[in-house]
Formats: C-alpha cells, sequence, structure tokens
C-alpha cells in the first residue's frame, strides 16, 4: 500500500491556490476538469516533490472545486485520505473479513471507499489499470457515506 493524497474542497480555486501556492509554497502538479461531473481536481505538491510526483512516488493534496455553489459544513470540505493497493479485491475482502463496511464497493475494479472509526473517509485505489469487474462487488451497493 501506498499513501496517494489528502483531498479537500475549496470554494474558490484562485484564493485557494494563492494561498497553497503563493504564500505557502506548494506547486500545481497536475489539473483535471469534468463537465459531465462539474469539478476541477487540482494536484499539489511542496517543490521538492515535483519531479517525484510526476514518476509516480510522491503523495500530493488534491484541491476539489464543485462548480455548483455548496455550504461546506460539519467538516465535509475535509475529502479523503487515498491509498493506492496492489489488489483492491484482496484489500476489500481483508477489511471486511476484519469488520469494516465497505462504504462504496469496487464495482469498477478500481475504487473503493472505506471510514475510519472516527468517520475519516479513505479511499482505495488499484495500482495500475482497473481489474475486471468482480462479484460479489460488481452488484454491491453503496452502505452509508463515503
Amino acid at each position: 500500500m501506498r499513501y496517494l493524497h489528502t483531498m479537500v474542497r475549496v470554494r474558490d480555486i484562485d484564493e485557494s491556490l494563492d494561498f497553497y501556492c503563493n504564500k505557502f509554497g506548494l506547486e500545481e502538479v497536475r489539473r483535471h476538469e469534468s463537465e459531465a461531473g462539474r469539478f476541477t481536481l487540482i494536484f499539489l505538491t511542496a517543490p521538492e516533490d515535483v519531479e517525484a510526483f510526476k514518476k509516480g512516488s510522491a503523495p500530493a493534496l488534491e484541491l476539489t472545486y464543485n462548480w455548483d455553489p455548496e455550504d461546506y459544513d460539519g467538516g465535509r470540505n475535509f475529502g479523503h485520505l487515498a491509498y493506492e493497493v496492489d489488489d483492491i479485491y484482496a484489500t476489500c475482502e481483508k477489511l471486511q473479513a476484519a469488520g469494516v463496511t465497505i462504504n462504496r464497493p469496487p464495482r469498477d475494479g478500481r475504487m473503493a471507499f472505506v471510514r475510519s472509526p472516527d468517520n475519516i473517509s479513505i479511499e482505495l485505489l488499484q495500482k495500475g489499470e482497473a481489474q475486471a469487474p468482480k462479484e460479489p462487488w460488481a452488484s454491491m451497493g453503496n452502505t452509508g457515506t463515503w
């Protein structure tokens, strides 16, 4: 397992980039805009981690900007921790056997979400390409929020 990123939701991209980049000193290393999902993802790293991030070996801060206005209360602006795993299905099976609820099952063979005992959302991402969809995960619904 490898730590990938921490996600926080932001209300204003320009104001956030001014803080994180101009004032705090992080550098933007990747940006993704989703018209269908109506969001923008911006990944930032420390200057020393830029090249390592590009090679897939350094973690990042993910800023998520949802295009539709939303008030973030109750900690919703803090999104999740993310970890890359060698086998998404084996990891979820192990967690489930240990009594952990799989909030968002890996139906697509790529992504799952669980929550810590303190209700912190944790994203699990399949290393490399997504695995082929497989039961019981492919038809399993979400449980709770993630």
